[in-house]
């Protein structure tokens, strides 16, 4: 079927008469549109030439459809229908209290949404638009204010700062945390699945702070989100490691119990990103509600905000 633009009816003749056939009258189709009632009925005559048959019986007062004229209006106002919905999911809002903000799907779940209406809540008060995924964004081509992201540093052509780091221990189900005890013995771990997301460094950083190698094995469980590891753990699947704050609400929600209390630094730490330039007041705002959230320190907050040199 040939769908080119030369089979189709123009585009502002069809706006002028879906807005004559839905109001009843070229008068208020012609204010809605801000064009002259001239224009609208020029517009529906034009419409009328194109398809070879009229698609109004002009009235006294108003106008009303013809047959072919009811049967094109129902199927205009679909199209326009459709249309409009497919512009507002492929559109974004805009405005000066707007942020888009970018991080991963743990982040997002485990400590955004739950400050979520903090961040938001004014004065001014925030519209965030969150950019959820697992890769890493382009902040400047996908126009991203923000990004708050795990990693082990910043990333060149970003301005970064570190938000906080974490300190990691060992975490079961409450079931599966009495069965193994409280004994003290790091090693007692390694008899159960350990589970993990992309990166184990963390384990391997725990396990060695007490003299332990770790070498991923085949009864281990690696899921590429941390909301995963924390199901599989609360679940009985095997031991986690709890990275706060990240995992504390479901520790104190008793979801989840500590198996060794013993920890170590993740050597991941969570950093907060812009785009270089000028940062926009909303973006400013939200950056700084971010940072009184994480506990950073002010003055590097300010050196965060201050464009490179």
């Amino acid at each position: 079927m040939d769908h080119s633009s030369k089979n189709l009816p123009p585009l502002e003749s069809l706006r002028a008469f879906e807005a004559a056939a839905r109001l009843g009258s070229f008068s208020s189709a012609a204010e809605q549109l801000h064009l002259t009632h001239g224009a609208v009925s020029r517009q529906v005559s034009k419409l009328e030439q194109w398809l070879g048959f009229k698609v109004f019986e002009r009235k006294a007062r108003g106008v009303q459809l013809t047959l072919e004229g009811n049967r094109l209006f129902i199927r205009t106002s679909e199209a326009f229908a459709l249309i409009a919905d497919n512009t507002d999911r492929w559109s974004e809002p805009r405005g000066s209290t707007i942020v888009r903000l970018a991080t991963i799907p743990s982040v997002a779940g485990l400590w955004l949404i739950p400050r979520l209406h903090a961040l938001e809540a004014g004065p001014p008060r925030l519209r965030i638009i969150l950019n959820v995924d697992i890769h890493q964004n382009d902040l400047t081509e996908e126009a991203i204010d923000l990004s708050v992201r795990c990693g082990r540093g910043g990333i060149a052509g970003r301005v970064s700062v570190k938000l906080f780091e974490e300190k990691c221990f060992p975490i079961a189900s409450p079931e599966l945390a009495r069965e193994i005890g409280a004994d003290g013995n790091a090693k007692r771990t390694l008899d159960y699945p350990l589970i993990h997301d992309s990166d184990a460094s963390a384990w391997r950083a725990w396990l060695g702070a007490h003299g332990l190698d770790y070498v991923p094995r085949a009864q281990d469980r690696r899921f590429e989100d941390y909301n995963l590891v924390l199901d599989a753990a609360a679940n009985g699947l095997g031991i986690a490691l709890a990275r706060p704050p990240l995992a504390l609400a479901q520790i104190e929600s008793g979801r989840l119990a500590c198996v060794d209390s013993r920890s170590v630094a993740n050597p991941v730490s969570y950093w907060m990103d812009r785009p270089i330039g000028p940062v926009r007041p909303a973006a400013e705002t939200l950056a700084q509600r971010i940072a009184q959230a994480a506990e950073l320190d002010r003055s590097k907050l300010q050196a965060f905000l201050r464009d490179p040199i």
